[in-house]
């Protein structure tokens, strides 16, 4: 999360969507990153709005070598749930309650890495312009992981998913009290933006990719695409109900699957 004004998540949501994330997450962009950080430690990782963890959850293991984490997030809840679940052993972390979209470089002091999940998307083109701004300015590689992209398909394909898939995406560009999101534009803009001020940028597509072993996390992801496509497009609500049914009772009987854009940056100062 970054600000009061953001959409709250739910501990729930994370914990369903935590085992989608680490399979779509790229490794090698890590192994791009490993050789880019101290291999003896301890490395001092900053994860910005870290919800309950699982960046750390994910990445720590992966890094082979003593590690600090500072976890930023504006949810007590969320932090104290990331508290209590550290990424493993030989891994210190430290809480700090925080808006992400006001943390500057000195922030940063002594970081070797920033990371971040889910995040970009949520941003408005100024909070983007502060972060990647902070994120150079700390002098040391990031890996912000899972900005959606646009991209979702449906498979079987339906009439209507078109029409609600236009209708998502004008949401996540929504104008919100901080300004209109970037939504699935966050990406190139980031990239843009790093490679600006002389950064280099890797990029890497890394969908969900949900089936029949995942038709809880396709069950509440489809249930929230069609509520806020219907927030956005009203006059879709007359359909959208008889169509969710439908695309529900699929997911129940293992027959749809669902992709889900994302895609995963490595900056590189």
């Amino acid at each position: 999360m970054t600000t009061a004004e953001a959409i709250r998540v739910s501990p729930e949501w994370l914990d369903l969507r935590e085992s989608a994330d680490a399979a779509a997450r790229s490794r090698e962009l890590v192994r791009h990153l490993r050789g880019r950080i101290p291999a003896s430690g301890p490395v001092v990782i900053h994860d910005l709005a870290c919800g309950s963890g699982s960046m750390g959850r994910w990445l720590a293991p992966l890094l082979h070598a003593p590690q600090r984490w500072i976890l930023h997030d504006c949810d007590h809840d969320l932090l104290a749930l990331a508290e209590a679940e550290p990424p493993g052993p030989g891994v210190t972390v430290e809480t700090r309650l925080s808006d992400v979209t006001r943390l500057g470089r000195d922030d940063f002091a002594e970081a070797s890495l920033l990371t971040s999940s889910a995040l970009l998307d949520l941003l408005t083109a100024d909070e983007l312009v502060a972060l990647v701004e902070a994120c150079v300015g700390a002098g040391c590689p990031a890996l912000l992981t899972l900005s959606v992209t646009g991209r979702v398909q449906l498979l079987p394909a339906d009439p209507l998913d078109a029409r609600i898939a236009v209708a998502f995406e004008q949401h996540q560009r929504r104008m919100t009290p901080r300004g209109r999101l970037l939504g699935p534009a966050a990406v190139d803009d980031a990239v843009e933006a790093f490679r600006g001020l002389g950064a280099e940028v890797v990029v890497k597509p890394t969908p969900w990719r949900l089936g029949r072993d995942d038709a809880g996390l396709a069950a509440e992801w489809l249930a929230g695409w069609v509520d806020a496509a219907c927030e956005q497009e009203p006059a879709l609500a007359a359909e959208a109900g008889l169509y969710r049914r439908r695309r529900l009772r699929e997911v129940e009987a293992g027959c749809l699957a669902v992709t889900v854009g994302h895609a995963d940056l490595l900056v590189l100062p």
